[in-house]
């Protein structure tokens, strides 16, 4: 079919329908629209189905497996029965995905209760409770609450079990799910495969306005690949500096439709070749499927799934079944060769060693089961040590080095790693050259973070600490990442803001503590004062310490040890960071220089953020004084309006909107939008508003063709898309003309909703003798009228005429709702389709009967 006739009749298109239409007519457009939503809600039925299947397998196989290893000595006859006695359950479950699925494709109760061998009523009795998780509808939705669920509670182990299929299916060595919740601008972990939790840490909560393959892949809806450490360097430089390590990863969205649910993210071996292979492609793109299906039914039942406060980690995929006289043959096994041998898990405890091993590392096998091992060998928690261990665990590939085990002996290891953890083998070795070398000649004390761990927290904090935009996202980066690392109890974060310490943030401490302690005068004598005005840092081990320092201390925070830290950015102090431990707590040299550089670090990324915080407040606050603060009142018509800002970035946008009460029945209603987002877009759209102020009362064609002819002969090199409204309330019609923008809404008394087909003229701004055709249509009372800009349509990945179908059948099905609330459903709904990369503005209209 050409690209110059209709999708729907396949008739060609009317000279009238313009560059970019696809549909002959409005009705057309519509029973497209409603023609894919069928098609969406079939194939969605299916995929349901087949996750069912695949999770009934899943649920039966497990069973298997725990029954036989609970009680091997019976024989596989215990382990078959005692799985089979779990099938019903499950398989009651199937039925009733399979009666969801077929209620959702409009088979009657009839269809079913044939399908089961059972009558309608009987059918309709005992599964009429899962009418309610189908969308609109005004029931709870037990019956989608229980498949979420299965008994568990929250629902998360389904899609642990569809990441589990995945993985099998895909060859994956490691996932992470991503959830969006609703209203948030933050991705936050929830389930957790293949990955070190250690290094998952550094991302358990993303801002959508981050660089990351993830937030890509949301934001713009589409497969981000990256296919190794130099891909990763060039597209996320901040990513790269945190996981300097070979491996391939892919990301994706889980949608439904046009909502957003979260992220998929898939990570290879660095062996894996690039690009994706068609099967790799089909398997993550079926798993999004899945999953969003999984999460819109839940949400649908009133039961969303959302993320824990700590992600839920998958127990890792074995290419073999383990029993337990396996397991014997294999100890021995290792027993007997030379050298010592030992297993790590992904998160790098010791699950098994040989007795040679624990006797070349110098502890026992019992001090080292289940622990890190620089847990109890200081000598090993060096940089070069964790690196290699992070390279293998993500890149799959083999790696060794050569390490001193003080007083002087050198041991080399040799690791081996796949998806289920790292086999490492210990032999005694000759003094390395200097390059292969770690050598830690003053182990760290307890209490202290190691090398490693402060060579990797400094690494993750700069490269996180870039991407932080506003005083309150650089307070959220610092919030899990500086306690959890140094072993605090408690922070304290604090600015120095006209001659006061205020305190901007903390965790650990309770809000009445820190009310007492906020605002302190910067002439008072406190520790966080005086490291502020001196610029030395100050550590307590204990109370009797910071006692000697000062003695008017009194202690009231219940803690035992403090770490002050003056926040110096450019040679300027910017603020206090205190760190607080429930019991005494010696600084040692090394930790005291790895705190004095974190609160550097911080210093730097709080002192940008403030300059981004006043910047952005001055540009929203010049974008605010160019809007109406507020729109007549108009005796017989209801108005109204939202404008949301764009969350991504500092600049200020040129949306616009206006109602001007021209006469006792007459009103005009206007919106547009200037081209670009900056201060030049802004100071225009107040130009275009003064000159539609001015030429309001001509007829809509002329107010624009005026207001067009005055923005070309400023020349100020952006285009303005422009829509103005006429109304006439005494008979009940309205006038419109449009220069380029985005297609009205129209919701009849009936609730039936239209696009209306306007004639567009150019932009205002091209062609000082552009005209503007007029259309004139009839608007009752009760009718409402939707203006607004395209940052309400416009996503990513989403075509716009499908985009604005669906914004008029979420204005179709929102019944009895006050214009308020109709205008905060229409924002939720373009919020939930997709995170949004420009300004919104909103302007419903809608006319009362004489009266009223």
């Amino acid at each position: 079919m050409s690209d110059d006739r209709c999708a729907w009749c396949e008739a060609p298109l009317p000279e009238s329908a313009g560059p970019g239409r696809r549909y002959c007519r409005q009705a057309h457009r519509q029973a497209a629209w409603r023609a894919r939503r069928r098609w969406q809600t079939a194939a969605e039925a299916r995929q349901a189905l087949e996750f069912a299947q695949a999770d009934l397998l899943t649920q039966v196989q497990a069973a298997t497996q725990q029954t036989g290893d609970s009680r091997p000595e019976r024989g596989a006859e215990v382990c078959h029965v005692a799985a089979v006695a779990k099938v019903p359950g499950l398989a009651d479950q199937l039925v009733r995905w399979a009666v969801l699925a077929d209620r959702r494709t409009g088979a009657s109760w009839a269809q079913i209760g044939a399908g089961l061998g059972i009558s309608a009523e009987t059918a309709r009795s005992r599964f009429r409770r899962l009418e309610g998780s189908l969308p609109g509808a005004a029931r709870e939705g037990e019956g989608t609450r229980e498949l979420a669920g299965f008994g568990s509670g929250s629902g998360t182990h389904l899609l642990a079990a569809a990441l589990e299929q995945f993985m099998r299916d895909a060859g994956a060595s490691g996932c992470l799910v991503y959830l969006l919740p609703p209203g948030e601008r933050v991705l936050r972990l929830a389930v957790l495969a293949g990955v070190p939790r250690q290094v998952a840490a550094h991302w358990t909560q993303v801002p959508l306005a981050a660089r990351t393959p993830a937030t890509d892949a949301v934001r713009e809806r589409r497969l981000v690949w990256i296919g190794g450490q130099e891909e990763m360097a060039r597209h996320y430089p901040q990513m790269a500096l945190a996981l300097p390590y070979p491996f391939s990863a892919a990301a994706a969205p889980i949608t439904t439709g046009t909502t957003v649910w979260g992220a998929l993210v898939v990570r290879w071996p660095s062996s894996h070749p690039s690009p994706l292979t068609r099967h790799e492609r089909n398997a993550i793109h079926t798993s999004c499927r899945r999953l969003g299906l999984l999460l819109r039914q839940a949400a649908d039942s009133g039961h969303p799934l959302l993320p824990g406060s700590e992600p839920q980690v998958l127990a890792p995929l074995r290419a073999r079944a383990r029993g337990p006289a396996k397991g014997a043959v294999a100890a021995d096994f290792a027993e007997r060769l030379p050298g010592g041998c030992l297993t790590l898990d992904l998160d790098g405890r010791i699950t098994f060693i040989t007795t040679t091993a624990a006797d070349l590392l110098g502890a026992s096998a019992v001090d080292l089961l289940g622990v890190l091992p620089r847990q109890v060998l200081p000598w090993l928690d060096d940089p070069v040590v964790e690196g290699r261990y992070r390279a293998a665990v993500l890149s799959h590939e083999a790696t060794s080095f050569t390490v001193l085990r003080p007083p002087d002996r050198w041991l080399s290891f040799h690791l081996y790693p796949d998806i289920s953890g790292i086999s490492v083998r210990i032999a005694p070795a000759s003094p390395s050259p200097a390059s292969e070398t770690s050598e830690v000649l003053h182990p760290v004390p307890p209490g202290a973070p190691g090398r490693s761990t402060a060579h990797h927290l400094l690494m993750h904090l700069a490269a996180t600490l870039t991407e932080a935009v506003g005083v309150m996202d650089v307070i959220a980066r610092i919030d899990d990442l500086v306690p959890t690392a140094f072993e605090a109890q408690a922070l304290a974060l604090m600015i120095a803001e006209e001659g006061r310490l205020r305190i901007i943030g903390y965790r650990g401490y309770t809000a009445e503590l820190m009310d007492r302690f906020d605002g302190a005068p910067l002439a008072s004598e406190t520790p966080a004062v005086g490291v502020l005005n001196s610029g030395v840092p100050s550590f307590y081990a204990t109370f009797a310490d910071l006692k000697r320092a000062y003695p008017p201390a009194v202690l009231q925070d219940d803690m035992a040890a403090w770490a002050f830290l003056p926040l110096i950015a450019s040679g300027r102090p910017v603020g206090s960071l205190v760190l607080a431990y429930d019991r005494p707590h010696p600084f040692t040299p090394e930790e005291r220089a790895v705190l004095t550089a974190t609160a550097g670090l911080i210093a730097q990324a709080l002192d940008r953020a403030r300059l981004y915080d006043a910047n952005q407040a001055l540009s929203h606050s010049l974008q605010a004084s160019l809007l109406p603060h507020a729109l007549p009142r108009v005796p017989g018509l209801d108005v109204a309006t939202r404008y949301l800002p764009t969350a991504h970035g500092m600049d200020v946008g040129g949306d616009f909107y206006d109602l001007i009460h021209l006469d006792t029945d007459l009103v005009a209603a206007t919106i547009g939008d200037v081209q670009g987002h900056n201060v030049n877009a802004a100071a225009l759209m107040g130009q275009v508003r003064t000159a539609v102020h001015a030429t309001a009362g001509a007829s809509p064609g002329q107010v624009l063709a005026r207001t067009n002819r005055l923005l070309t002969d400023l020349d100020p090199g952006l285009f303005t898309s422009c829509l103005y409204v006429q109304l006439d309330l005494a008979r009940h019609r309205v006038c419109l003309a449009t220069a380029g923008h985005p297609p009205p809404l129209l919701r009849h008394p009936d609730l039936h909703t239209e696009i209306l087909p306007l004639i567009p003229g150019l932009l205002l701004g091209i062609d000082p003798d552009a005209e503007y055709p007029e259309t004139n249509i009839p608007l009752p009372p009760g009718a409402v009228l939707a203006l607004y800009t395209d940052g309400l349509v416009e996503t990513p990945g989403i075509d716009i005429d499908d985009a604005t179908a669906a914004l008029a059948d979420q204005l179709a099905q929102a019944r009895d709702q006050t214009l308020d609330a109709l205008a905060d459903t229409l924002i939720h709904h373009a919020q939930r389709s997709a995170p949004r990369n420009d300004d919104i503005a909103l302007l419903l209209i809608q006319p009362q009967p004489h009266g009223c």
